[in-house]
């Protein structure tokens, strides 16, 4: 029998992210994002490199898994120049770049914005002091 005391989760390995139109939500994410397009598997699933994280984008299977997805936090060293890249790029800024706490060794600031399904995402940076 398994110790059940040590197990835990501790890491992610994909993201699953609901969109409506595949082709529009990859030139989105590939385009105007700039992240890594890996493979699509047509009609309903792409996939994106991010980091150790694999993104999927994929149409819903059944109307009770058609809803926004969690909102995805992408690290930037820079969330001004981000920020400012992002809205020249067409993106939709939902909440300027704005500092949310101060860590102590770092400021956590953070900024939102929406993709092209509508799904909120944000941007994070922890800017040492």
């Amino acid at each position: 029998m398994a110790n059940t005391d040590i197990f835990g989760l501790s890491s992610i390995g994909q993201i699953a992210v609901n969109a409506h139109d595949l082709d529009r939500a990859v030139a989105f994410y590939r385009d105007k994002l700039g992240m890594k397009h890996l493979f699509t598997v047509p009609p309903h699933m792409a996939f994106f490199g991010c980091g150790d994280v694999r993104l999927m984008l994929s149409l819903p299977e059944k109307p009770e898994f058609d809803h926004a997805s969690s909102i995805i936090y992408f690290k930037v060293a820079d969330i001004q120049q981000a920020t400012n890249i992002l809205a020249e790029r067409g993106v939709q800024i939902e909440a300027q770049p704005a500092l949310i706490a101060n860590m102590g060794s770092y400021d956590l600031w953070m900024a939102g914005f929406r993709d092209s399904e509508n799904n909120l995402l944000a941007l994070m940076s922890e800017v040492a002091h």
